[in-house]
């Protein structure tokens, strides 16, 4: 069940990232090493925990490889991870070889395949492909409700029962869409859209030009619950950090609503909490 753990492993892992550190003045970490490469539309960002699922380390960098869940830079993409994976094997003093990833439900089989390519080619036997929503539920500890995340390009939305995922799907609606708004109403460029929407001292002002995009993505998880007794929603990712975020999801589905601290990070953090190393592969 979520509650203040998962918060606070939040927090450590958002520390770890910010301050270019592992976490090993904490201990020593409990067996192999697991690393997950998230490929978001606005950023990508590599996550390590132990065995034990707990963070040891992190890096993330500003990326537009990705969009709506298609690579569209394959080779931008590759050289990112590839240098994130070689500064976090300098951080920790050791190779880093079995990664996850993860993709928005509901994407087609070929850009699945071609994100998987992305990790490989930078080095890593991929050993899981998790949908986005899920691996966000890994870190909550949810076993019954919805988690919805709202990234860049997209947003996912998997329905869990007793730790099953029973539905999932994923609309192209997200944080870009935000910017475009954003944009449009006050006819600036794309980037100053970017900057404005991430400032936090306008936040207020920017919520009330883009509430109408997170008014829709409130509908689509609306209709997707419909048939579905889920009492808690889950909101994860970059684009529902604004403050009045849950309130009109929770007026519009008339649910409970539920923000983790660092959203932007659950999901990238999620990823890495795969099953088992394979034996024989050591990190």
């Amino acid at each position: 069940m979520y509650g203040a753990d998962a918060d606070a492993t939040l927090l450590v892992f958002s520390r770890l990232i910010e301050a270019g550190i592992c976490a090993s003045d904490t201990g020593r970490p409990v067996g192999p090493l697991k690393t997950g490469v998230d490929l978001g539309t606005a950023n990508i960002v590599l996550s390590v925990v132990d065995a034990d699922n707990t963070p040891v380390t992190g890096a993330t960098c500003p990326s537009t490889v990705v969009r709506d869940g298609i690579v569209v830079d394959y080779v931008g993409a590759v050289a990112t991870v590839r240098r994130l994976k070689a500064e976090l094997e300098e951080r920790l003093g050791c190779e880093l070889r079995c990664a996850g990833t993860a993709i928005p439900p509901g994407i087609l089989a070929g850009n699945v395949k071609a994100i998987a390519n992305v990790v490989e080619a930078a080095g890593f036997d991929v050993v899981d492909v998790s949908d986005e929503p899920t691996a966000a539920a890994r870190v909550l500890g949810v076993r019954d409700g919805a988690v919805v995340d709202v990234g860049g390009g997209t947003t996912g939305i998997s329905i869990l029962r007793d730790g099953e995922v029973v539905f999932t799907d994923d609309e192209a609606t997200g944080g870009t869409h935000m910017t475009l708004v954003l944009a449009g109403a006050h006819g600036i460029s794309f980037e100053q859209a970017e900057v404005m929407k991430t400032d936090p001292a306008q936040s207020r002002d920017v919520f009330a030009v883009v509430r109408p995009v997170v008014e829709k993505m409130a509908s689509i998880v609306n209709r997707c619950l419909k048939g579905y007794d889920v009492d808690t929603i889950y909101v994860v990712g970059g684009a529902c950090s604004f403050d009045q975020f849950e309130e009109v999801f929770r007026k519009q589905t008339g649910r409970s609503v539920v923000k983790p601290a660092q959203p932007l990070l659950v999901t990238p953090l999620g990823i890495a909490m795969y099953g088992d190393v394979p034996a024989g592969a050591g990190r």
